[in-house]
């Protein structure tokens, strides 16, 4: 947990926190019904007086429909050609692992790709994942399983897989070292974030620290 409570440090939680709830014309009130918080610990947090722990901040994202990497998404200017050091990249940590952005948060065109690290136990979670557009995924260490509809693939370093991402899609650290992936999505609708649907922390993985 403490490097997703380091990420969290990094971001204004409590601006966007009230931007979303403003957004969805949500009250105090209704946000604290519906994530079991207390009204006067909401505000805390969008004042900025209190910073939310990370089972906190999984209760917020529910109740508003949103991932929880919506409070670390940045909006950059969009270039035509964007250029990363390596020490340079944006990176979020979440439940198991980290993501790093490879220049697509940047660019003008359709095309995000990005680079995972998957502890031992790592999963996009149960239930699977579907978005528009394709995605290429590149496994460069450890042994990852990609389950794509009813069929199971297990990517070891130099395995490739491609396929239509409106399949519905999980996968999973399957091994007992780290895993490095790079990921490449392409062709999505306008407006979409599909990166975010593949490093969502698990609700059922949270800590459970007492508000």
């Amino acid at each position: 947990m403490d490097e997703i409570e380091a990420g969290l440090s990094t971001v204004d939680v409590g601006g966007r926190l009230r931007q979303m709830r403003q957004e969805r014309d949500m009250s105090m009130r209704a946000l604290a019904r519906a994530s079991g918080l207390s009204t006067n610990a909401l505000s805390m947090i969008e004042r900025g007086r209190t910073s939310p722990s990370v089972s906190t901040l999984y209760k917020i994202s529910e109740a508003l429909g949103v991932p929880i990497t919506a409070f670390f998404r940045l909006e950059p200017p969009r270039q035509e050609v964007v250029f990363r050091k390596a020490n340079e990249r944006r990176r979020v940590p979440f439940q198991r692992g980290v993501w790093e952005g490879l220049g697509g948060e940047s660019f003008i065109g359709g095309l995000e790709p990005f680079l995972l690290t998957l502890e031992v136990g790592a999963s996009s979670g149960r239930f699977g994942m579907l978005h528009s557009g394709h995605e290429f995924v590149l496994c460069l260490d450890g042994m990852l399983e990609y389950e794509v509809e009813e069929t199971r693939y297990m990517l070891e370093p130099g395995d490739s897989l491609l396929f239509a991402a409106q399949l519905r899609h999980r996968w999973r650290n399957a091994g007992k070292t780290p895993v490095r992936v790079v990921i490449a999505l392409t062709c999505f609708e306008r407006g979409e974030s599909p990166t975010e649907f593949h490093f969502v922390p698990q609700l059922e993985d949270a800590d459970s620290e007492d508000e």
